[in-house]
C-alpha cells in the first residue's frame, strides 16, 4: 500500500511540473517543413484539396455545408478525435490556408501550404501557425511530440501517395 501512495505521489507531482512549465511556455507556436516532389503543382494542389484517403492516420472524412462561402469538413483520425477544419484562402494551384473552426478544441490555429513549381515538379511548403491552450498539452507538444511531427507525418504520406520516396 505504502508503494502505491508513492507512486501515485510521484505521478501527482509530474503532472504538476509539467503544468508549471506549460504555463511558462508560449501559447503560440510557428512551425514549417518543406519537401520536393517530382509532380506538377496541379497534381499536388488536386490531391491536397480532394479527400484525403490516401492519409494513413485518417479513419474517416466527411464534407460539411459551406460556411460563408468556405469549404468545411470534418476529420476523425485512427483514435476517434473529430476535427472540423475550414479553407480559409484557396489561390489554386499555389496556395491553400485551412483553419482549425472548432472553439472547444484545447488547440487551434492554421495551415499554410505553398506550392512553388520547379523544373522537375514542385516544392511544398507547410507552415503551421498553432495554439495550444491547456498547459499539460503545450508541455507534451513542446518536450514529447514536437510541433513538426503532424507536418512530416503529412508531407511523408503525400509522398507515398505519389510513389515517391522522401
Amino acid at each position: 500500500m505504502k508503494w502505491i501512495l508513492i507512486a501515485v505521489g510521484f505521478l501527482v507531482v509530474l503532472v504538476a511540473v509539467a503544468a508549471i512549465i506549460g504555463t511558462m511556455l508560449p501559447k503560440s507556436h510557428v512551425a514549417s517543413r518543406s519537401s520536393r516532389f517530382k509532380q506538377p503543382p496541379q497534381a499536388v494542389w488536386t490531391v491536397i484539396t480532394g479527400p484525403p484517403g490516401w492519409r494513413p492516420e485518417l479513419r474517416s472524412f466527411e464534407e460539411l455545408p459551406r460556411r460563408d462561402g468556405r469549404r468545411m469538413w470534418k476529420e476523425t483520425d485512427k483514435h476517434g478525435q473529430v476535427i472540423t477544419y475550414e479553407s480559409v484562402e484557396e489561390l489554386a494551384p499555389t496556395r491553400l490556408v485551412t483553419r482549425i473552426a472548432d472553439p472547444k478544441l484545447p488547440f487551434g490555429g492554421t495551415w499554410t501550404l505553398q506550392i512553388t513549381p520547379e523544373a522537375e515538379g514542385c516544392v511544398l511548403n507547410i507552415t503551421e501557425a498553432g495554439e495550444i491552450y491547456n498547459p499539460i498539452f503545450r508541455f507534451v507538444s513542446r518536450f514529447f511530440l514536437g510541433y513538426t511531427g503532424t507536418i512530416e507525418a503529412y508531407l511523408k504520406a503525400l509522398h507515398t501517395k505519389f510513389g515517391e520516396v522522401t
